[in-house]
């Protein structure tokens, strides 16, 4: 919904002209424009001249809405589109990225349907991926930490592990504590106890259960 406007009701009696109360330089390049004392979008420098927005001054509607109806949704989209490039994102990790860039809830909303509709995006096969890469690394436990950390949701966990585990998926933790404890060169039978201790607080942290991690170290 495109915002209301507040500053100065037209004879129709609607709102048509808001003023801007603040601009705010953000880098060297952009700058965080506020509109009746409210942050409302960031804009390049060459974006403000073009739109005429200057501090203490009025934006009318007209401009207003090609603000948030043409340019910020194709510059949104095209951001998405360019870090999907490097790396595949969870849906809540590209709606982070988008909203560091001062982008207005709305248009981070339109830019990330816009990105799902080519499947660029897509929580389950994020979270399938993830779960093959860090299989052999990190217990259960510890990958279900780390995708919820990035807004994976619990039914589409659970559907992850379910195409895991058909594709042939799955886990010994005895053998994964075993394989860790081989790769730091720890043997158990000559280790110290501070040595024991440090080995103990690193496979909690990956998540291990407590029996598993003291039967291969205590």
């Amino acid at each position: 919904m495109i915002r209301r406007l507040r500053s100065r009701r037209n004879e129709k009696g609607s709102y048509d002209s808001m003023t801007v109360t603040q601009i705010e330089e953000c880098s060297r390049s952009r700058s965080r424009v506020f509109i009746d004392e409210e942050f409302a979008f960031v804009l390049y420098k060459g974006e403000l001249r073009s739109f005429r927005i200057r501090q203490g001054e009025e934006l009318d509607e007209t401009r207003y809405r090609q603000i948030m109806t043409q340019l910020l949704p194709k510059r949104a989209k095209l951001r998405a589109m360019n870090l999907l490039k490097s790396r595949e994102y969870t849906v809540k990790q590209l709606a982070d990225k988008l909203k560091e860039g001062g982008y207005p809830r709305k248009i981070i909303e339109e830019a990330l349907a816009y990105v799902a509709g080519f499947h660029y995006t897509d929580d389950l096969r994020y979270a399938v991926n993830f779960i093959l890469r860090h299989e052999s690394s990190r217990s259960r436990r510890r990958i279900e930490q780390d995708l919820l950390g990035k807004g994976i949701d619990r039914q589409t966990l659970e559907k992850a592990w379910g195409e895991w585990e058909e594709q042939g998926g799955s886990q010994n933790e005895d053998e994964m504590v075993g394989a860790l404890l081989a790769k730091k060169g720890f043997d158990p039978e000559t280790a110290q106890l501070k040595e024991r201790q440090r080995m103990y607080g690193f496979l909690m942290r990956k998540g291990f259960s407590q029996e598993a991690v003291r039967r291969a170290v205590l």
